[in-house]
């Protein structure tokens, strides 16, 4: 068994809607033939609680605006860490950047198919990284490395 032609749709508009609001490392991964739940997961991630939650946003307004897809089911919206939105057909994940690390969701799901996504989203790998250097680098440059 493999994703559905609409969960393929609601993924690549996610993925799409995620790297618009600067996501970082987008992922997506075909889970159906292991999961009974749901096709398709998609990471996402990002270093502040309130761009987690702006991408977030970002997918919901875009999948019911273009695809009338609404989650069943929304969670960790509160603290804005860990979003998780269940639609049913596809479950997206977007993280902050030091629960990805800690989680690591890519390698729970690291046997399963990873889906094709935009080319904006594939251009997001590696940017938690990246993003993370030249934090530590603005760090280092402050006296006594103090904000």
């Amino acid at each position: 068994m493999t994703a559905t032609d609409r969960s393929l749709e609601l993924i690549n508009t996610a993925a799409q809607a995620a790297a618009d609001k600067l996501a970082h490392d987008i992922i997506a991964y075909d889970v159906s033939d292991v999961l009974s739940i749901t096709d398709a997961f998609l990471l996402a991630s990002a270093p502040n609680d309130r761009q987690v939650k702006a991408i977030v946003d970002e997918i919901e307004e875009r999948l019911s605006k273009d695809l009338g897809a609404k989650p069943v089911r929304r969670e960790g919206d509160r603290e804005a860490r860990w979003v998780l939105l269940d639609y049913v057909d596809i479950v997206v994940h977007v993280q902050h950047s030091e629960e990805r690390v800690f989680y690591a969701l890519e390698r729970l799901w690291k046997d399963c198919p990873e889906l094709e996504l935009p080319e904006d989203a594939r251009a997001t790998r590696g940017k938690a990284e990246e993003h993370a250097k030249l934090q530590a680098a603005e760090d280092a440059d402050r006296p006594g490395g103090e904000w």
